[in-house]
């Protein structure tokens, strides 16, 4: 019963809004009473509506009312405090082994849910009040509970270590300044910190765009290894082909022989069949002509014999040739060394052939690129001189200093007619084609500068977006003026950010298909990168 009672009294003395005790509690005038900031955040979402309402019962005040603290509810509450009338904690507030525990609670203690550096302690949510309500206690600075607490306690003299020691690298307290450190150099930790955090950001930034880059590179060498499988299937599917169409042409040309030679087989033994023949039908008939003359032989009336004798005395001749010469036995023998020459031929054109296959599969290798350089003498290392073709130079731009340098003027240059020249915008592009890794750098003054490349079909005498450097799918611009950089591709406009410079430096890998543009001052600031598939030469461009 007792704990029912106590129960009771928790619930009278919640707020219905946080469920929780009532801290700085107020009273509407329906009677209902609440936490100050939880009716204040209630009625805050009701502005919009003009019309504030009690939240229990749901009465309507006009205008909001001026919430007025209720000081005995208040006492009755800090009251209850005090007595411990509140509900016991949950189990799942108890600090466990893992956990970081409250250093004030006595017998079972809480979970702590800050730690105090300048204590330096750990409290849970009720010792920790302190900390909010006492002037002094908050100025203190309160962190994610830890259990390293200690480590920030000067081993030497039991004191809170607030200094830094430059000299020696390491955290102090301050009776170590007028001790082992006297004389060093020595700033508060929390200066060293600030100082210490702008490093490690710079070095985060750099991490990430090293991250950023690896990702790069990995993806480039998943398409690598993307198109080397579709291009060794290829290989495969059309070797099989061609390899599987030989072997059809040679069982073609087997079966042809295998044909040519049964029919010629089959001509030739019914041609000699046909002669057998006939020679066996001569046969007969000169042994039925023998058998008749043996018979009149034996005939002993002479003149019976000499009567019969004429008729069966004479022969017929034969139609063949008395002997039958029979030529050595090779008949289609010289077929077989045809088909043997030829297979030999065959043998050695695929021996050979093969050779030349074996070396053209092997001789296959991802030309990977070199790694974008970091530093401004890594990219020198790939500089290129670009000289401008004054055969595409606007007849408004003057080319000076060997064609290296060109400058927008109101009067019109004089220049030959020449099919190259733009005709519809202030442009100019390089002599030199570039095909390789090259790194230039541009040095600009004025309103602003397009630096570009472009493939050399550009259109050179249409519309504006036509032949515009960046409003087309042919070229590729960064917009520098004086107070921002935009990247322009085929009318397509990229926002960029980035400290600003009178110098920027253009890094081209062709075969990789990277373009990157760097503001170049004391260090270099990557401004934009393009991955993309470049098909033709590029040259470099300038538009005012």
């Amino acid at each position: 019963m007792a704990q029912k009672g106590l129960q009771l009294d928790r619930e009278t003395f919640s707020c219905s809004i946080c469920l929780d005790l009532l801290k700085d509690p107020v009273t509407t005038a329906c009677g209902h009473s609440y936490c100050r900031n939880c009716i204040k955040g209630f009625w805050d979402e009701e502005d919009r509506k003009g019309i504030h309402s009690c939240p229990q019962c749901r009465k309507t005040f006009t205008p909001r009312p001026v919430l007025e603290k209720n000081t005995m509810l208040a006492a009755l509450v800090e009251q209850l405090k005090k007595t411990g009338l509140q509900a016991a904690p949950a189990d799942h507030c108890y600090a466990g082994p893992e956990d970081v525990a409250c250093d004030v609670c006595t017998g079972r203690k809480l979970k702590a849910i800050k730690s105090c550096l300048s204590c330096p302690a750990s409290y849970c949510e009720k010792h920790l009040q302190p900390h909010y309500d006492a002037a002094p206690l908050k100025k203190h600075k309160l962190v994610a509970p830890s259990k390293k607490l200690q480590e920030n306690i000067c081993s030497r003299h039991d004191e809170v270590m607030k200094i830094f020691c430059r000299t020696d690298q390491q955290s102090i307290c301050y009776l170590c300044t007028v001790d082992e450190h006297k004389g060093h150099e020595t700033v508060p930790a929390a200066a060293e910190r600030t100082e210490k955090q702008k490093e490690l950001e710079v070095r985060r930034l750099n991490i990430q765009q090293r991250i950023q880059e690896r990702e790069k590179d990995v993806k480039l060498l998943q398409q690598e290894v993307e198109a080397i499988n579709g291009s060794a299937d290829k290989a495969v599917e059309d070797s099989e082909k061609m390899f599987t169409e030989l072997i059809r042409l040679i069982q073609k040309r087997s079966s042809d022989v295998k044909q040519q030679v049964r029919s010629q087989q089959e001509t030739e033994v019914s041609r000699v069949k046909e002669l057998q023949e006939k020679l066996e039908q001569e046969i007969a008939e000169l042994k039925r002509k023998d058998g008749e003359l043996e018979q009149l032989s034996h005939t002993e009336d002479h003149n019976q014999f000499l009567h019969n004798y004429p008729s069966l005395s004479a022969l017929s001749e034969s139609t063949h040739s008395s002997s039958i010469n029979v030529r050595p036995l090779r008949y289609f023998e010289d077929v077989t060394a045809a088909v043997s020459e030829t297979r030999d031929k065959l043998q050695d054109i695929l021996r050979e052939e093969w050779t030349n296959i074996s070396l053209t599969v092997t001789e296959v290798d991802v030309l990977l690129s070199p790694p974008e350089p970091k530093t401004r003498a890594g990219f020198l290392k790939y500089s290129r001189e670009i000289t401008l073709d004054p055969n595409t130079a606007y007849t408004h731009l003057l080319l000076s200093e060997g064609n290296r340098k060109t400058t927008f003027m109101n009067q019109q240059q004089f220049y030959f007619d020449h099919p190259d020249r733009f005709t519809g915008c202030y442009q100019v592009l390089s002599r030199e084609s570039l095909t390789e890794c090259c790194y230039w750098e541009v040095e600009w003054r004025g309103r602003g500068v397009c630096v570009a490349v472009a493939y050399k079909n550009i259109s050179r005498k249409t519309g504006l977006n036509e032949c515009f450097l960046g409003y087309n799918d042919k070229s590729w611009a960064l917009r520098c003026d004086t107070s921002s950089y935009k990247f322009w591709h085929n009318k397509v406009q990229t926002v960029l950010s980035g400290p600003r410079s009178s110098r920027v430096g253009v890094y081209l890998d062709h075969r990789a298909g990277i373009l990157s543009f760097y503001s170049v001052s004391e260090t270099m600031t990557l401004l934009h990168r393009v991955q993309t598939t470049f098909t033709q030469p590029l040259y470099a461009g300038f538009r005012f």
